[in-house]
């Protein structure tokens, strides 16, 4: 295996199919894909239990195995345990004319937690170590001498499974201690059905999370869908822990392709002419909570000046000129991140709230995150967004009426406030400008006036914006709040 690659992770859940039937997949996680096949024969109805466990592993040799592993090297790691080792028995050897094969996986041991070994499969290597041609004894002593973490290179021989249950030569000998309980054999499976095709989601901003409905009382669920949306799985583990880890894997390798994603989106914004101020600061996937009370989701694009809401991930330089929603960084503002207040669904989430100006008003959002991580870096970029869109816009302009004259309104994050008028063919009038640091407050009523209080002899600034004012009260915020930041007072 390449230096740097990960090792293909693979293993069995339940995929949910029409009329909620759940149905036994194998997921095979790569580097760039995660592929799922039909295993043989459906899961069960409900929590996976004891003699589903049994047939997986140490049941009936071969009788829950899926054909798509059959023949094919796979590379799989166990960490053992501090009691019971690795969990397996062997059979086989040079002597036998047999490859080293697993006879027996232990439940509950470190080689049954991996999901991904089972009874006939032939360990090829370990740790590096060549078994292909090795006795018996070679084997046992190779595998005794192996540390805490383990790598298995294995294949699952199909045309061998019949020498478990007809052949009494090659003793079982195990090389962990075996546990006290007996092993349970697995109750006789339906017989398989005809396979379907497989599938494979690529992992290139595909969407992943545990924050599934219908709810999951037992933590069990996992929802894995393309960045195109075309693909879906709605998936069921064996228990929580397990559902965690797969949920784990499955980030980590998708965001080892997000530089390339960034990439991706800077050539297409280069070769539609609006490089400037759009450069890809992040990438993610947002869980918006709606005034009806359900959710979507939807990938957000962070640039340097907007906050950029797409349905999927855009594949062309028209698809990324045209989001579903696009928010001045300027204008908009974090208001809240933690667990939400108030909201049922979001109680003990890890969600944030933005608010952003708008010529129609004050627009509320909610979103939600699957972990801490990705909720402090959210909140870091934003924040930090805001800031850097107030510097790189240095200044904003809207036409308003003051003492029944049309004038314009200038507002730069150095210079202050600035109110002049132009008549045709005369140069511009200043009427009054006044630094940030004189400004004593800001209000306005909603609907078109803005007021100024510089505490000067004119009083209180009346100005009639025309429309609604939400817009330029978010970006004074923002001018003001980016002021501070450069004085080292909010960090």
């Amino acid at each position: 295996m390449a230096a740097g690659r990960r090792a293909p992770r693979s293993g069995l859940l339940e995929l949910r199919g029409p009329g909620g039937q759940w149905l036994r997949v194998l997921l095979t996680l790569a580097e760039d894909v995660l592929g799922v096949s039909p295993a043989d024969g459906p899961g069960p109805a409900g929590g996976p239990g004891e003699a589903a466990a049994a047939q997986l592993n140490g049941g009936e040799p071969g009788s829950a195995v899926p054909e798509a592993l059959a023949n094919i090297r796979r590379t799989v790691r166990v960490v053992k345990q501090d009691v019971g080792g690795l969990g397996i028995s062997i059979k086989g050897g040079r002597e036998n004319k047999m490859p080293i094969l697993i006879s027996k996986i232990f439940k509950g041991l470190a080689a049954d937690q991996t999901e991904a070994l089972y009874v006939g499969d032939a360990i090829l290597s370990v740790n590096g170590t060549d078994l292909s041609e090795a006795t018996h004894d070679e084997a046992v002593q190779a595998l005794k001498k192996t540390g805490k973490e383990v790598v298995l290179e294995v294949k699952y021989m199909k045309e061998i499974s019949p020498y478990f249950k007809n052949s009494s030569s090659g003793a079982t000998v195990s090389w962990d201690p075996s546990p006290v309980a007996p092993q349970k054999r697995s109750s006789p499976l339906l017989p398989p059905r005809e396979l379907r095709e497989g599938r494979t989601v690529p992992l290139k901003m595909c969407y992943v999370s545990r924050k599934c409905l219908p709810t999951d009382p037992e933590h069990r669920y996992l929802e894995v869908c393309s960045a195109d949306g075309r693909v879906a799985l709605f998936l069921r583990a064996k228990d929580e822990a397990t559902a965690l880890s797969w949920l784990s894997a499955i980030q980590a390798n998708a965001a080892l392709l997000l530089p390339r994603v960034k990439e991706e989106l800077r050539a297409q914004l280069v070769g539609a002419g609006t490089v400037a101020g759009r450069d890809i600061k992040h990438v993610g996937w947002l869980t918006e909570q709606l005034p009806s009370a359900g959710t979507r989701n939807l990938l957000a694009v962070l640039t340097e000046k907007e906050l950029l809401l797409y349905g999927s991930l855009p594949q062309s330089r028209d698809a990324l000129g045209k989001p579903a929603h696009s928010y001045p960084l300027i204008a908009t503002r974090l208001v809240h991140s933690g667990p939400a207040k108030g909201s049922a669904l979001y109680e003990a989430e890890l969600s944030f709230a933005l608010r952003s100006g708008t010529r129609l008003g004050v627009q509320t959002h909610l979103f939600s995150l699957e972990s801490p991580r990705d909720l402090a870096l959210w909140t870091r970029l934003l924040v930090d967004g805001t800031h850097g869109a107030a510097e790189l816009v240095q200044e904003v302009s809207a036409a308003c009426t003051w003492k029944g004259q049309d004038c314009t309104l200038s507002i730069h994050i150095d210079k202050g406030f600035t109110i002049s008028t132009t008549e045709p063919g005369l140069s511009k009038t200043i009427l009054l400008q006044q630094p940030f640091e004189k400004l004593q407050m800001s209000s306005d009523d909603g609907t078109k006036m803005l007021y100024l209080d510089f505490g000067g002899p004119e009083g209180e600034i009346q100005l009639d914006l025309h429309s609604c004012p939400k817009t330029i009260v978010f970006i004074i915020h923002s001018f003001l709040s980016a002021k501070v930041t450069r004085l080292g007072l909010l960090v």
